[in-house]
């Protein structure tokens, strides 16, 4: 789990929501983030959840720059999306496996649910993944 120690903002615990509705865990994510300039202009168009990694076709735990939507695999494969970070410097990336943010540049989670320009690219993709429109959380319910 990332640390949240060099941060000014709060972390929050972001559950990760499944379609029957259930909690299938958490991480800490951060409620902020300095690099969010950088995401694409168009969140709501971007490749389906089982697309493969752009470079190697891995099938599975690729992950959505958020910045070009280029779709790559994992640290845990071929480490093709930690390249991409290496060499273009876009830092912020979806995970098509659970669903969560994550920020190179910040070496943390971010709350998709709570910052506002995330919430387009994590609404999509969980539509996308599961054909529905995400649960709304208990605690942000009016």
């Amino acid at each position: 789990m990332a640390s949240s120690s060099s941060s000014s903002s709060q972390p929050s615990f972001n559950f990760v929501y499944q379609p029957d509705g259930s909690e299938s865990g958490w991480v800490e994510a951060r409620t902020h983030c300095d690099h969010l300039a950088s995401l694409s202009s168009d969140l709501t168009h971007i490749p389906t959840p089982n697309t493969p990694c752009n470079r190697c076709q891995h099938p599975s735990e690729n992950w959505l720059c958020l910045c070009c939507k280029e779709v790559l695999c994992s640290r845990f494969v071929n480490k093709h999306m930690l390249e991409h970070f290496q060499q273009s410097k876009h830092c912020l990336a979806l995970s098509y496996s659970d669903l969560s943010v994550w920020c190179f540049s910040c070496d943390a989670y971010l709350d998709a649910q709570v910052i506002l320009s995330l919430r387009p690219a994590y609404e999509t993709a969980y539509m996308l993944k599961f054909g529905q429109a995400p649960p709304v959380p208990a605690d942000s319910r009016q």
